[in-house]
């Protein structure tokens, strides 16, 4: 078992005090952006200028959640934004392949996501194309919601696959996921945990990020 990567949600952070509180989760693993188009998702969040915004405030890896239609025609700008994941989702798209070999032809790691009611199955002979697949423990557009612990039969499905074929790929989880859901999680085989009010509504977030990753370190 590698140590968990957690991955704190800016989408609860204070967005007038957007640097200080990445500097917050300085031990945080990555740094996850949820972009929301208010059409493939019902809400709307922040764009490629808030993703550049975080990329000048730390050197963490950012891992890019676009829940957009259409992601062929704007994923250039979150990769020049800085970007090192991108994660897509394939009810967005036609083609997922090709769309993760562009992302990876720039040098980005590419990832797709899909909603609870989408299964896995269809996408698994692909995953060799992936870097990471993230597995919504909740619908997308809205933080806070409670998790779906059902959705972890498509971790389990991702792990069997993966570890039967060698793959490096890695499985991350988002939605609901606290210190009462992070370890069920990491049982059924996540790598990456994606965390946001557990994380920023905690008075020590640093504190939230190591509990966290300890409670997941099977």
């Amino acid at each position: 078992m590698t140590t968990p990567i957690i991955s704190p949600s800016i989408l609860s952070a204070d967005f007038t005090n957007l640097g200080a509180d990445i500097q917050a989760v300085a031990n945080a693993d990555w740094i996850h952006v949820d972009i929301m188009d208010g059409h493939f998702v019902p809400n709307l969040s922040f764009g490629a200028d808030i993703t550049a915004a975080a990329r000048r405030a730390t050197t963490q890896p950012l891992d890019v959640h676009l829940m957009i239609d259409n992601p062929e025609r704007w994923v250039d700008n979150y990769i020049k934004a800085g970007a090192d994941h991108i994660i897509f989702h394939v009810e967005a798209t036609d083609d997922p392949v090709s769309l993760a070999r562009h992302i990876r032809a720039a040098g980005v790691q590419a990832g797709f996501s899909l909603r609870p009611g989408t299964p896995i199955e269809p996408y698994l002979p692909t995953l060799d194309e992936f870097d990471l697949v993230l597995i919504m423990s909740v619908e997308p557009g809205f933080g806070g919601q409670k998790f779906m612990p059902d959705q972890l039969d498509k971790v389990r499905a991702l792990r069997h696959e993966i570890t039967t074929r060698g793959l490096a790929t890695l499985i991350e989880i988002d939605g609901g996921i606290s210190a009462d859901t992070i370890a069920q999680a990491a049982e059924a085989g996540c790598d990456a945990f994606v965390a946001g009010s557990a994380i920023f509504t905690n008075d020590d977030p640093a504190a939230a990020v190591t509990n966290l990753r300890t409670l997941a370190t099977l």
